[in-house]
């Protein structure tokens, strides 16, 4: 892993220092995240993932949601091409500074905090979108709510993984990032039957996005927070509860009675690894992960937001109804589920990188496909190809980015490689129209074709974790 240091590859820990009865040196010595990463999937473990993917389905639906809500109002309120651009970019222009300040926040305050507290933001500023009479006004609350969507991903996928034991912790991201294709299917339903009913249905949409404003509560109450988070802030009481709790959920076989760190000196004695607290996103051994996780992340933000919020106005264009279009998209969204499902199976029999690269080159194959298609069948088929393939590769990529890094700087890296990526989803819509202008479809498929296959290439920069534990 490139030189990385001891925390990186922590085996099974003895003690070293200091005195021991008889009785502890008959027995390793375990840290809370080893012990955390020796559980099998328990009952506890499933709700809070169940619990992280409402909120993860939430911010998808909104996600999704305006694009159908755009192809309404271009209609309704005879919006220019820029005009529909920007009210799509300006929620990603609020998701690449979320998606920053979210992941520093995240590290300073801790995940669960920051989770609850951007599921209330973008919910109340989509409730408000509703009254909007403008296009200005809705620009404005879409800026808010992309500043809470942005915050709430990379923190949730980083909560995530600092629970999952490491022989499943891949296969459970994907499964937390397929509650995303539940959020878009939510999203081409309530298009489908409530934005296309009726001249007002684009409001009674937005609100039904304010759900996750209530849903914040939950989340506050019911989510533990991060036991790795808790042990970097000194308060080692809360984190051995919690790991009890979890541990007790696995069953008796996995009580652990053994010593435990209570303060820093215990950590020293008991030569539990401590993360470099100097270390940063960019320092030496984290360079070259960071530079190509930051690629990743923009091509595929360029691509998949490029297309996927295009979709509906692109087949309106094509001369299909407002109602069909939405009825295509809706298919098209379906094929995100078995998607998440072979990723998640396959991310840990061959691996990340893998896994990952296969998907984001089955990408590339589908955009060119779909770029092509003009028939009925072959508009749904190629977009299903590009569903199946696009949230397939983007379940690994939520995966790999919290395992590349340390506790001291998880949130922050999966934020600051979240928020340059969404610089590209705040370009592509705007360039969607230009495209369009001068090749049409297939220019326009043509390029996100080109920026998957990047992505494809960049892969091979980062280390495979499967397997290995994250501290």
């Amino acid at each position: 892993m490139e030189g990385v240091h001891s925390w990186c590859d922590a085996p099974q820990i003895r003690p070293s220092k200091g005195p021991m009865n008889t009785e502890d040196e008959k027995q390793d010595v375990l840290a809370r995240s080893e012990r955390l990463e020796r559980l099998p999937f328990t009952k506890k473990l499933g709700k809070l993932l169940g619990t992280s993917g409402v909120g993860w389905a939430l911010d998808a639906m909104d996600v999704g949601l305006i694009s159908f809500i755009v192809a309404a109002l271009a209609q309704q309120w005879g919006l220019t091409d820029t005009e529909r651009s920007w009210i799509i970019s300006i929620g990603f222009i609020g998701m690449a500074i979320g998606a920053t300040l979210g992941g520093l926040l995240a590290d300073r305050i801790g995940r669960r905090s920051v989770f609850a507290l951007t599921l209330l933001v973008y919910g109340l500023a989509t409730g408000a979108s509703a009254l909007a009479g403008s296009v200005a006004v809705l620009l404005v609350f879409r800026f808010i709510v992309g500043l809470g969507l942005g915050a709430e991903l990379p923190v949730a996928s980083t909560l995530m993984s600092e629970f999952a034991p490491k022989n499943i912790r891949g296969r459970v991201i994907v499964w937390l990032e397929a509650f995303w294709a539940l959020g878009w299917i939510a999203a081409a339903l309530i298009g489908y039957f409530v934005v296309a009913g009726s001249d007002d249905g684009w409001r009674w949409g937005l609100v039904i996005g304010a759900v996750p404003a209530f849903y914040a509560l939950i989340i506050r109450l019911h989510t533990p927070e991060s036991v790795r988070f808790l042990e970097t802030k000194g308060k080692y009481a809360e984190a051995e509860k919690i790991v009890q709790e979890f541990e007790a959920s696995a069953g008796p076989a996995y009580t652990y009675s053994g010593p435990t760190v209570e303060s820093h000196e215990d950590a020293e004695r008991l030569a539990v690894p401590q993360p470099d607290k100097k270390l940063t996103i960019w320092s030496k051994p984290m360079r070259r992960r960071t530079a190509a996780l930051w690629t990743i992340w923009f091509a595929i933000n360029f691509s998949y937001y490029g297309a996927f919020t295009w979709i509906p106005s692109l087949l309106t264009a094509q001369g299909f109804s407002l109602v069909r279009s939405f009825e295509f998209t809706l298919i098209i969204t379906i094929a995100q589920l078995p998607g998440y499902f072979v990723a998640a199976y396959l991310i840990e029999k061959i691996g990340r990188r893998s896994t990952l690269a296969i998907f984001l080159a089955g990408s590339a194959v589908a955009a060119i496909l779909y770029g092509q298609a003009s028939a009925d069948w072959h508009i749904i088929s190629a977009g299903m190809m590009l569903s199946f393939f696009n949230l397939g590769a983007w379940g690994a990529l939520y995966a790999i980015g919290p395992e590349l890094y340390p506790t001291t700087v998880r949130g922050t890296g999966t934020g600051a490689a979240a928020g340059f990526g969404r610089i590209a989803s705040i370009i592509t819509p705007l360039l969607v129209p230009v495209f369009l202008s001068v090749g049409g479809n297939v220019l326009v498929f043509t390029i996100f074709s080109v920026a998957f296959a990047i992505a494809a290439g960049a892969v091979f920069f980062l280390p495979e974790q499967r397997g290995k534990p994250i501290l």
